[in-house]
């Protein structure tokens, strides 16, 4: 009577998973220094693009100071007849979509003193603005002293000085708990709230000496027409903005209306994304290959230093296949591991760097997914080669080497 012909018993996924553990269990130390090796290549990849996305953070955060996403509209000069902005026209263009905030200053053509005794007609070079409360975030002006212009004060006889006017007119900060100085502005005397830090993207604020809109109107005869517009906007649609721009502030003459064009640093920060993108996929290519190599070698020795095990298996009835599975179980663990301790410590070297740099911390989320998704899939290519290799030992060559 013919016996049915035997078939090899199927291995479930936790006792292949045992089974490629038991190189590892035996091995702890070489398993400690194959998995540092990848666990190294791993955390190269995170730092080396980790840190420069901090640079580049960095970087990007200097540019948009500099107005990257920053227009000026003023009327055109020297045209017949003189060309005048609007009242409305802040209003007018924060309505525009990618309009992110806007405001305005008007020069009122008068002249700033230190006092009463000083001639009427030196204004040390100083420029007398009007100007609205919402100016500073628009344009990245900070307070150096004092305080900036309130809702309350700019309608009283209150300014805030540049710094470059601040220091033409010898008041070089305001002491808490000492009167306020006060400046002469068309015969009246005006109380000095704030002085602002030096403003790189609007140089003409540094040398202006600014009061709120209300109280221009009301003491120095400001009809509320401005002079040059700020507008924000989302950055990526300057160009959009700066195009619609003349038509909503005069529909009537956008001829007459000059508006500025962006920043070059805009250029400039757009090249440097670009430049980083290339250069965070170069390097964790490299990286990966590094590791890949790493774990490839790892496995060729432990197939050759496990040929007597291989042979003794195969002589107890295991298949190619169980030998195949058994060796790349224990390459995609030994990647895996490695791979989850490189992140760590490629997350923890990037903070500290950014940390001891003062960069803000940026970890692109792909590198932290390529951490681990990508020590997978390397273990798995590393351990095809040394897995088909283990496999093709038959028994006889393997215990030959006992």
């Amino acid at each position: 009577m013919s016996r049915a012909p035997v078939r090899p018993a199927r291995l479930a996924p936790m006792d292949l998973l045992a089974l490629g553990m038991i190189g590892l269990r035996t091995r702890p130390a070489r398993a400690a220094l194959s998995g540092l090796g990848i666990a190294i290549g791993i955390a190269t990849m995170i730092v080396v693009t980790g840190i420069p996305a901090s640079s580049q953070a960095a970087l990007v955060d200097e540019l948009s100071a500099l107005g990257t996403n920053t227009l000026q509209a003023m009327a055109l000069p020297d045209v017949d007849p003189p060309a005048r902005l609007p009242e409305s026209a802040v209003a007018m263009v924060r309505r525009i979509g990618p309009v992110t905030g806007a405001s305005a200053v008007a020069n009122t053509h008068t002249v700033v003193r230190r006092n009463d005794r000083t001639d009427p007609r030196d204004g040390s070079g100083l420029t007398v603005l009007a100007t609205r409360t919402d100016l500073l975030p628009i344009i990245n002006a900070r307070i150096r002293s004092g305080a900036w212009l309130t809702a309350v004060t700019e309608k009283f006889p209150a300014v805030v000085l540049g710094s470059v006017a601040a220091d033409r007119l010898g008041i070089t900060g305001l002491p808490a708990g000492a009167p306020s100085p006060q400046v002469m502005i068309a015969d009246r005397k005006f109380t000095v709230v704030g002085i602002l830090a030096t403003t790189p993207l609007t140089p003409d604020i540094d040398r202006s000496v600014l009061v709120g809109w209300p109280s221009a109107k009301s003491e120095l005869a400001f009809d509320g027409h401005p002079t040059v517009l700020y507008v924000r906007s989302d950055e990526s649609q300057i160009e959009a903005v700066r195009d619609v721009l003349p038509e909503t502030i005069s529909a009537e003459r956008p001829g007459a209306v000059m508006i500025t064009r962006p920043s070059d640093a805009l250029k400039a920060k757009r090249a440097t994304e670009r430049s980083f993108s290339v250069l965070f996929l170069a390097l964790a290519g490299v990286a990966l290959v590094v590791g890949g190599i790493g774990v490839a070698n790892t496995m060729v020795v432990s197939v050759l230093e496990r040929r007597s095990e291989i042979g003794l298996r195969r002589a107890l009835g295991a298949t190619r296949g169980q030998i195949r599975g058994q060796f790349l179980t224990e390459s995609v663990v030994l990647a895996t591991v490695g791979g989850l301790a490189g992140t760590v410590l490629g997350l923890l070297a990037t903070m500290g760097y950014a940390a001891w740099q003062d960069w803000p911390l940026v970890v692109p989320a792909r590198s932290a997914v390529l951490g681990i998704g990508g020590a997978i899939v390397v273990g798995v290519l590393a351990g095809v080669y040394p897995c088909v290799r283990a496999s093709r030992l038959t028994p006889t060559q393997a215990l030959a080497t006992i």
